[in-house]
């Protein structure tokens, strides 16, 4: 039986391939994996990330198909992000249960002192390489215990990040449109049981895309809304016509959107461009200072804070909110940096000659309620017509874990306990 089923693994990779050539041929198969007995018992459940969504969008621009699902299932009023509240550490939160200063992707660009290297997200080979990452991602826990998983171009999904890749994935790129995507989910779900996933996760960045370029008020930005609406009614749709048992949807975002200040950006202070002396790394939201002496790191700060203006604040990271789970006691792979600058909302760092984009995300969320995030999930082991409070995005990993069924081994900063409650009774 497990011999055949690698053999048609292997013929049909041949086939999706072959027939697919002009417009995808970058699905990965990893061969010889299987659903063992147990896992073939076990639900479903589709992850679904829309990048930028903020929490109040569904709302705002009146996405049907969002609405009615979450209306029938579970709507939290918002989801707390990570700090910072940025793309790359978000998405690796939501699917490792960890912050980001415990699981390593502190921004989307940063540089490993230890390792003596930079990391960027726009960089192909450290997107795929898994030694960045810690953590163990879901998909790595599902393949660990037997359960075949999926991943189309969700953050670190095509690495070997946690010691084992999805048995199928897309390396990232944007030739996709919301509906080709949600029918390679689709084809996905037709395949034989032994080797159908019962964990995918799907990743859209429409949202995102138009709310950076056009701001989060954009007639633009409700179009992208629309478009990831439409999809998800054609997924739900789709998945229903397959008539497949306990299929579950989880709807999340990994951070909001606000118009900033891009016509009056702060100055960085003239002190960093001593490059003897500091590096510095500048999100624009958020600007982290790496004092090459250390001794010289509480007069730094001093000097910073003595300087600074009332459009933002200075933190050594030792003394950041405890809250965010950002400072120096957090910073597991130390690469955060020793003194923070922090914009107030909608103010941002730029530097002089540089542009910045309309919209921008990354501030505290707990201070700036555009950065809150979207949580809406349905299906056969979620409760009927139930609206919960806010809570941190770390908790969906335990939440997702219950629901397959997978044993969690390593520690993880997120608690089933706060949403344990949403989930049926079995």
């Amino acid at each position: 039986m497990k011999k055949s089923f690698a053999i048609f693994l292997l013929t049909l990779s041949v086939i999706i391939n072959a027939q697919t050539a002009i417009t995808d041929t970058a699905q990965v198969i990893i061969p010889n994996r299987l659903n063992n007995a147990e896992a073939i018992q076990k639900p479903y459940v589709i992850m679904i990330s829309t990048d930028g969504f903020r929490y109040d969008y569904a709302k705002k621009y009146n996405a049907e198909n969002l609405l009615k699902y979450s209306n029938q299932g579970v709507q939290a009023k918002a989801m707390i992000p990570s700090y910072p509240s940025i793309t790359f550490p978000n998405h690796w939160s939501l699917i490792t249960g960890l912050y980001p200063s415990h699981h390593g992707l502190i921004d989307n660009f940063f540089y490993d002192y230890a390792r003596k290297e930079s990391y960027a997200m726009s960089k192909k080979d450290n997107a795929e390489d898994g030694s960045w990452y810690g953590g163990i991602p879901l998909w790595s826990l599902a393949e660990k215990q037997n359960m075949v998983s999926a991943s189309l171009q969700w953050v670190g999904s095509a690495s070997d990040a946690g010691g084992i890749r999805p048995t199928y994935y897309y390396p990232y790129h944007e030739k996709f449109s919301p509906s080709e995507k949600v029918n390679k989910v689709i084809n996905w779900l037709k395949l034989p049981e032994e080797i159908r996933p019962h964990f995918i996760s799907l990743y859209f960045p429409e949202v995102d895309g138009a709310g950076h370029h056009y701001g989060p008020e954009a007639k633009e930005t409700e179009s992208a809304v629309h478009l990831v609406d439409d999809a998800i009614g054609e997924l739900v749709q789709k998945v229903n016509d397959l008539g497949l048992k306990n299929v579950n949807f989880v709807f999340v975002s990994d951070h909001g959107m606000i118009k900033v200040d891009g016509g009056n950006p702060l100055e960085i202070p003239e002190m960093l461009f001593d490059k003897n002396r500091f590096d510095y790394y500048n999100s624009q939201t958020l600007l982290r200072v790496y004092v090459k002496n250390p001794h010289e790191v509480k007069k730094v700060y001093k000097e910073l804070k003595a300087n600074k203006t009332d459009d933002y604040e200075v933190y050594l990271d030792k003394k950041l909110p405890k809250y965010l789970h950002f400072a120096t006691r957090d910073d597991k792979y130390n690469r955060i940096g020793q003194i923070l600058l922090i914009p107030k909302a909608p103010k941002i760092f730029l530097e002089q000659g540089r542009k910045t984009s309309t919209g921008k995300h990354g501030y505290n969320p707990r201070i700036v309620p555009e950065m809150k995030a979207t949580f809406f999930a349905w299906g056969s082991d979620f409760k009927n017509n139930l609206v919960i409070d806010e809570f941190e995005n770390v908790t969906v990993y335990p939440l997702v874990a219950e629901i397959l069924g997978l044993k969690i081994d390593e520690k993880i900063d997120g608690k089933l306990k706060k949403l344990k409650p949403i989930l049926k009774k079995k």
